[in-house]
């Protein structure tokens, strides 16, 4: 893999030595130039056309959102928001809508040695979006499955992680409200974002799109986004199925995509469908094997269209039976299971 070529955009003269200190420092990254404000970003952009662009959202003057608006529709440079968790949250989630890859939370917004503490989050990230190949995601394209008769699916999972955002976007506005089954939804992302995000992602859909609460009953046409740092479960309830928000654990991330499908596995057997979209890493392995111990059929985003093709490709290389799907044909499929 050759090494990303990196723009650092920030207004924070200590964010920016930080960020390219740590990226610098894997001895992987190459930090091609710094930027402070958003006109200097986009004329290093212009110039050095880098892969990869890590960008603050508050700054003086015109925000982080004007680097995003300027380069929609273009597949790169691909963009990580690395701003303060303290921020309105709506201006994240417009950030992931417009285009944002991934989005890392700074642990304060003080020129605090605290941020080098995202320095192995950063790093893996820039790794991974860089790596992948930065293919467009298609309106439409045709499902892959084999069209033999499936059972229907009482229950739809959802697992996704970097690029989820957009990948989800896609999907639930392409899902009826008539959809039979309830949907569930593991989104890595960081505390406080969700909220913002489930208000966009219903905006945009045909369903019913919120933040899981506790204890909240699941319904036929209801899609619900699990809360981030707290792992979404779903048990059975007499003859339906309730939301149940359960405490961080030593899982590596929270909410974990594992956790959902093997609870939902535990509740509706036969009747779980796992899909396992866009993301790095290996969260949604252990609960896909879950999945179909318990009987249920999984789906996972072929290569083609992850921006990261590192969840889906666990799943796909563990032999488990799922059915890669290009993300513009995955709720067609989806439809057909439920």
């Amino acid at each position: 893999m050759k090494r990303p070529r990196v723009l650092v955009i920030d207004d924070s003269a200590f964010a920016r030595m930080v960020l390219a200190r740590l990226m610098r420092a894997s001895g992987r990254i190459d930090v091609v130039a710094v930027a402070r404000d958003v006109e200097e970003g986009l004329e290093s952009i212009a110039a050095l056309d880098p892969d990869v662009v890590t960008l603050d959202l508050t700054m003086p003057g015109t925000d982080g959102l004007a680097v995003l608006r300027a380069l929609h529709g273009r597949s790169r440079p691909r963009v990580i928001v690395v701003s303060s968790s303290t921020i309105d949250t709506e201006i994240g989630a417009e950030a992931l809508a417009l285009g944002a890859i991934d989005l890392i939370a700074k642990p304060t917004a003080l020129p605090s040695d605290q941020l080098f503490e995202i320095g192995d989050d950063l790093v893996a990230k820039v790794l991974a979006v860089a790596d992948s190949e930065g293919a467009t995601i298609p309106v439409t394209e045709p499902a892959l499955a084999d069209g033999k008769p499936v059972a229907r699916a009482a229950l739809v999972m959802i697992g996704t992680s970097t690029g989820g955002p957009q990948a989800l976007s896609l999907l639930l506005a392409s899902l009826p409200v008539t959809l039979a089954s309830p949907i569930a939804i593991v989104l890595h992302i960081p505390e406080g974002y969700t909220e913002a995000l489930a208000r966009r992602l219903n905006k945009a859909s045909p369903l019913d799109v919120v933040e899981a609460e506790d204890g909240m009953e699941l319904r036929p046409g209801l899609a619900i986004v699990a809360r981030g740092g707290l792992h979404l479960l779903i048990e059975r309830d007499g003859l339906g199925l309730r939301a149940r928000l359960g405490a961080r654990t030593v899982r590596p991330f929270t909410p974990s995509v594992d956790e959902l499908f093997s609870s939902g596995a535990d509740a509706v057997g036969a009747g779980a469908l796992g899909v396992v979209l866009t993301g790095m890493g290996d969260d949604g392995l252990a609960g896909a094997r879950a999945i179909v111990a318990a009987g249920g059929s999984l789906l996972t985003e072929s290569a083609s269209t992850c921006v990261v093709y590192g969840m889906p490709r666990c799943v796909d290389e563990a032999r488990l039976g799922a059915c890669s799907i290009p993300i513009g044909g995955m709720a067609e499929e989806i439809i057909r299971r439920v």
